[in-house]
């Protein structure tokens, strides 16, 4: 470790510990604390973030990473270092032009509004959330002016923070050839969507069987309960304190089988992305994921391309059953395999197949560019929702609540994180067909045995944090940078053979 960076270790040890403390507070908020405390916890979790900018955004740092930065410096320093280094800097790029009362406002502000969402989803008044919404997005559009160089829009500012590899240049290139490719083929499916009856799904399971089949499951993946905990959230999500405190959430809908099952394997493989990163990255600035790109790479690989496939349910299908004998005796594996993959256009992002899924995005997409070009305001939003619902997928939400209310990210400010979800699907694919080409991956399947697969994850990609991006992982492992003809030929073959198109 060079001197230079000997001294900024204090400052990034601090900021780290005011990180993983607002972090609890928000898991807390999310999960256990009663709906009167939101208003309070906001102001805690206000001060911890002034705290955290000004453990970073100050003279004394500025001037280590200034000379950090520096080619005599940066030949002393780790590679980690490096990597650490970088990360700062970007850090310092979003935060340095923010006046601390705005950020420490805009903190307090989404604190409440995710709980204001939450309420208003429940309630089904959009009426209750806009004027939060309309605080968070004027929030957004100040701090992305302030950091947008001349010539770049703000929402090219909020994608990059999720993923530096893809802008609007590439995202637009991604769904134009999303829209061409897999629109006609969901028509296409659509006209034998009846050929695949579901009805099982539907009916009532048990919420306490759901759980614990659930916690099943994950530990099944590769969730480790020593280093994780379970919870429950109006929307489930991971969080993680470092590689060896990481917390994922769950919702059981007691007439959707499907629904907790393929969120538990969703979040679990977020959480088995953060629980492999080494430990010598950990509780540093790049003790993390990459991307949101490559973290939902690894969440939907799990989802989709492990969970979702016949050689993943052979071991696991008389389980179930005998979990729920009233409802599954008469359902045969081939039956459950075609309904857990049957495509339809449907109104909720977190309950879609692999098909219609990346249309969800695509709309989510397009209103947020809207909103930063400034041709679209709050109240119109639903309108506009329901719109390109109508046009992309042919249904029109019958209310709010399944409609513009059924996310909870823009209550956060989390504006440009939703192409992380098509990107991530995408990277699944080309990651998926990679590993069949270099392993017996369905036979791995077939015997239960994830564990071969978790560990070339693990050392292809997780174990390296945030050292490096999304595209440079792919090359690493596959030989090529991103390619979403991957996806598009995942996507044909797989729904071609089901429908036998």
């Amino acid at each position: 470790m060079s001197k230079t960076f000997e001294k900024l270790q204090p400052y990034l040890d601090k900021s780290m510990a005011l990180q993983a403390a607002r972090s609890l507070f928000e898991w807390d908020d999310e999960t256990a604390a009663p709906y009167e405390a939101a208003e309070y916890t906001s102001k805690v979790i206000g001060i911890l973030s002034n705290e955290y900018m000004d453990s970073l955004i100050n003279d004394e740092v500025r001037k280590l990473l200034k000379k950090l930065q520096e080619d005599k410096e940066q030949e002393e320093l780790t590679e980690t270092e490096k990597a650490i280094v970088k990360e700062l800097a970007k850090i310092y790029d979003q935060l340095e032009s923010v006046p601390p009362k705005e950020y420490r406002a805009f903190n307090e502000l989404t604190s409440k509004s995710s709980r204001i969402w939450a309420k208003a989803r429940k309630d089904n008044r959009y009426e209750d959330f806009a004027p939060y919404l309309n605080q968070v997005i004027d929030y957004k559009k100040k701090f992305a002016s302030y950091r947008a160089k001349k010539g770049k829009k703000a929402y090219e500012v909020l994608l990059n923070d999720f993923d530096e590899c893809f802008g609007i240049k590439e995202l637009d290139e991604f769904f134009n050839k999303v829209k061409e490719n897999l629109i006609p083929l969901l028509k296409e499916v659509g006209h034998k969507a009846d050929t695949i009856d579901k009805s099982y799904n539907f009916k009532s399971y048990d919420i306490s069987k759901q759980k614990e089949f659930c916690r099943f499951l994950s530990g099944y993946v590769g969730f480790d309960f020593n280093r994780g905990v379970i919870a429950e959230s109006a929307h489930p999500f991971t969080t993680q304190l470092h590689n060896h405190d990481v917390r994922i959430t769950n919702r059981f809908i007691e007439d959707n089988l499907e629904s907790a099952m393929f969120s538990i394997i969703h979040e679990s493989g977020h959480a088995i992305y953060e629980m492999n990163i080494d430990d010598s990255l950990t509780q540093t600035l790049v003790g993390g994921g990459t991307s949101m790109g490559m973290h939902e790479a690894q969440s939907r690989f799990f989802e989709n391309n492990i969970g979702r496939s016949r050689e993943f349910w052979e071991p696991l299908y008389d389980r179930l059953v005998n979990t729920y004998p009233e409802n599954l005796k008469e359902v045969s594996l081939e039956n459950f395999i075609k309904g857990i993959n049957k495509a339809a256009p449907s109104l909720i992002r977190t309950e879609a197949d692999e098909l219609s899924y990346p249309l969800h995005i695509l709309i989510r997409y397009e209103i947020e560019k809207m909103i930063f070009d400034g041709e679209v305001n709050v109240d119109e939003l639903p309108k506009v929702w329901n719109k390109k619902y109508q046009e992309y997928m042919g249904i029109t939400p019958p209310d709010d609540a399944n409609g513009i209310l059924q996310d909870t990210h823009w209550s956060q400010g989390e504006f440009g994180y939703f192409p992380s979800y098509a990107i991530g699907s995408a990277v699944a694919a080309q990651i998926h067909y990679h590993m069949l080409d270099i392993m017996p991956f369905n036979q791995y399947l077939l015997d239960g045995n994830l564990t071969p697969i978790r560990e070339y994850l693990k050392d292809s990609i997780h174990k390296y944090g945030a050292t490096k991006n999304t595209n440079e992982l792919l090359k690493d492992m596959t030989g090529e940078e991103f390619n979403a003809d991957y996806y598009i030929k995942y996507l044909r073959e797989k729904y071609q053979k089901l429908y036998k198109l």
